[in-house]
């Protein structure tokens, strides 16, 4: 087994790892403690030299089946598995966890560092248990019963005299397939029986309730997973790969960096279905996406 060095970046999340080399194959016992390391800290930071996305594919790999790019955006050329994550595609400055939309979302997500502008362009990563945990006792009460529908299709409030033709195609190919699934709120983690707020920017209604409502709601839930106090906000460096626990975690992408390139390419694990307090697993509306993942049994 490596010698793994685990340093924290914030109280409640973040650690980056050391003494590990990621573009070698690693041992069980590595795997393993790489593994815990995600169960505590929910987002782990790699030095990524000399990794490419045949190996950034293949350290993913290490922690369960590989889900393609993405259900409906394409990926890198001759690389299925890779989605370029490029501000000349669109940004995805808004809070979310990736790809809810879909029955199962991937359990973990890589990004990898290409290309970085000379400022700004962090990723915000914020830890959904610590805001379970923050929330007060009626709130929490309140949270454990609900369910929402989380959806790729839906108003993006911008007006539509404000997206040119290219932000139309990109639109439009986002919703190519469209899916609606119910989640629970309160995500019950399956290795650490951790609970998570599971909402986000795809979670667009409360099941039982109008959007008016269900905004309102949401609204609330959410500015406790926003709280500064749960956040890493990770500035990057060349040859860096972050890994992130998708199941208990949101992201943002900031667009603060005036337009200059920059883009990471994503890797994601396939996931299980997610299950809430009371055992309840969540269930498909619309859209299939078995062409993009399986699902995986807890891992």
């Amino acid at each position: 087994m490596s010698e793994i060095e685990i340093r924290k970046v914030t109280a409640k999340i973040g650690a980056q790892i050391s003494g590990i080399d990621i573009a070698k194959p690693l041992d069980d016992e590595t795997i393993a403690a790489v593994r815990a390391a995600l169960n505590e800290h929910k987002a782990l930071v790699f030095d990524a030299e000399g990794l490419d996305d045949e190996g950034q594919q293949a350290f993913a790999r290490q922690f369960g089946d590989l889900t393609t790019a993405h259900p409906t955006v394409p990926a890198v050329d001759g690389a299925p598995n890779v989605l370029p994550v490029d501000s000349e595609r669109g940004r995805a400055n808004h809070w979310h966890t990736d790809v809810t939309f879909v029955l199962n979302p991937p359990q973990a997500s890589t990004l990898r560092s290409i290309t970085i502008p000379p400022y700004g362009g962090e990723t915000l990563i914020a830890n959904s248990a610590a805001a379970y945990r923050d929330l007060p006792e009626p709130l929490r009460r309140l949270a454990d019963n609900l369910w929402a529908e989380h959806t790729n299709d839906y108003d993006y409030a911008v007006p539509d005299e404000e997206i040119d033709e290219e932000q139309a195609e990109q639109r439009a190919q986002f919703t190519s397939i469209k899916f609606r699934t119910a989640h629970p709120v309160v995500r019950v983690h399956p290795l650490t029986g951790e609970r998570g707020l599971f909402i986000g920017g795809f979670a667009q209604r409360i099941i039982g309730l109008s959007v008016g409502e269900s905004r309102k709601i949401l609204d609330i839930l959410q500015a406790y997973v926003t709280r500064p106090e749960n956040i890493l906000r990770w500035r990057w460096s060349p040859n860096q790969l972050v890994l992130f626990d998708n199941r208990i975690t949101q992201h943002y992408a900031i667009d603060n960096y005036d337009g200059q390139p920059r883009r990471l390419h994503r890797v994601t694990v396939a996931g299980d279905v997610p299950v809430g307090i009371e055992d309840k697993e969540s269930y498909s509306i619309a859209g299939d996406a078995s062409h993009y993942t399986s699902v995986t049994e807890v891992g």
